[in-house]
């Protein structure tokens, strides 16, 4: 590519720019890929025509190691896959086990599980968020972030001992139940947390910077996210409204019956900045950067308000929290698959038993996965600085990629 410029000076007759593509490295081991991902970038100058992501890099064969123990024990090994989302990731197994055993909990513990994996999808998108600010370079909203986490992480560890990898929901039901005075401590979380959601709004969703930085970039149309397979707000971002919790299989949407919720989605709108930046776009692209950011900032509130309605379920519920099967337990003979909606889409385990008390197959179906193989046609066309802004909007965990 070449380009000629008439240069008025008779010193100089014409001046002639060049370019070529490169190919550029970004990661594995690079802040803004959130994990250890390799992106490499083909580009022309500052614009990007092609990203190949480069996975692998955090392989630790949990599922043939699935193969060879009993349900139960596997547990630990799901912590490990969305560790951001650990309850949700034991959830998943737990109903994908009970599933096949057509093992029914009680009241109770269907209530508990409620408020464990609404709590973690809080968790969750709150480090999202604060992570996204860093890929774009703000870092405040890290620490707001991490501040209502790390309560978060103290009543987990209350309820399971552990602050990361928790182990808590398992097959039958929970290890323990919740401690006397967690409720009223979670309570006291949310009585506080709520109203400072607006400091997050305002250090960001609101912020004509940050809107001026995600907003029409990376734009993927209903179609496209549906042909790729993403799922979670990455899929309600772009306007699809599906959410297993509504929509999934009995065993799961079940857990939510009586409760009272929407579906967050995004479908139209305009961005909410100031006019102290006149060149901030006013009318909403749907499906960019900021819509699938701000679909995360209102599943926040909309799981505190189903964490509230859990608790007082749970308070008058009957039955115990669910004894957890034993190590011995035979599966039957068969196979069984199931999603469940997790905060970064859709997370389904399939098992395949022999009889005995160790599955013969078990497979895991990654949310990000799919989320993150759209990359390559949300960057196609944009700015080099642009790409961490498409792949932080993807939330996308590397270990649950891998597994």
């Amino acid at each position: 590519m070449s380009a000629s410029f008439e240069i008025d000076d008779p010193r100089i007759v014409e001046f002639d720019v060049r370019t070529d593509e490169m190919l550029v490295n970004m990661g594995p081991q690079h802040p803004s890929t959130h994990g250890v991902l390799r992106l490499v970038l083909r580009t022309d100058g500052e614009i990007v025509s092609e990203v190949e992501p480069h996975i692998g890099y955090l392989h630790r064969c949990a599922e043939k190691i699935g193969e060879n123990l009993a349900p139960r024990q596997w547990i630990p090994y799901t912590d490990r896959m969305d560790y951001l989302a650990a309850m949700n990731m034991n959830l998943g197994w737990a109903l994908t086990v009970e599933k096949l055993l057509q093992h029914q909990i009680s009241e109770k513990a269907r209530h508990l599980r409620v408020i464990i994996s609404e709590m973690n999808r809080i968790a969750s998108h709150l480090v999202g968020m604060g992570a996204y600010g860093l890929d774009l370079g703000s870092f405040s909203p890290f620490l707001y972030a991490f501040r209502e986490r790390e309560r978060i992480l103290d009543l987990f560890e209350e309820a399971c001992g552990a602050r990361l990898t928790y182990s808590y929901l398992t097959p039958g039901g929970a290890t323990a139940d919740l401690p006397p005075g967690w409720l009223q401590k979670c309570e006291g979380f949310l009585d506080q947390f709520e109203p400072i959601i607006k400091e997050y709004h305002t250090l960001l969703t609101t912020n004509a910077i940050f809107i001026k930085r995600t907003a029409d970039i990376g734009v993927m149309s209903a179609e496209t996210a549906i042909t790729f397979g993403c799922t979670g707000p990455v899929l309600r971002g772009s306007g699809v409204d599906h959410d297993l919790r509504r929509d999934g299989e009995q065993i799961y949407t079940e857990m939510y019956d009586g409760y009272a919720f929407e579906v967050i989605v995004e479908k139209d709108g305009h961005y909410p900045s100031d006019h102290v930046y006149p060149n901030v776009p006013r009318e909403a692209v749907l499906g960019d950067c900021w819509h699938r950011f701000y679909v995360r900032m209102l599943e926040v509130i909309q799981a505190i308000d189903l964490v509230r309605q859990a608790m007082d379920r749970y308070s008058t519920a009957t039955g115990d929290w669910g004894v957890p099967i034993k190590l011995t337990t035979k599966l039957p003979k068969g196979e069984v698959y199931l999603e469940t909606e997790a905060p970064r889409g859709q997370m389904g385990f399939y098992l395949v038993s022999d009889g005995s008390a160790i599955p013969q197959r078990v497979r895991a179906r990654s949310s990000s996965f799919c989320n993150l193989s759209v990359t390559n046609e949300l960057c196609r066309g944009c700015l080099i600085a642009d790409v961490p802004a498409i792949v932080g909007s993807l939330d996308i965990v590397m270990g649950e990629i891998d597994r």
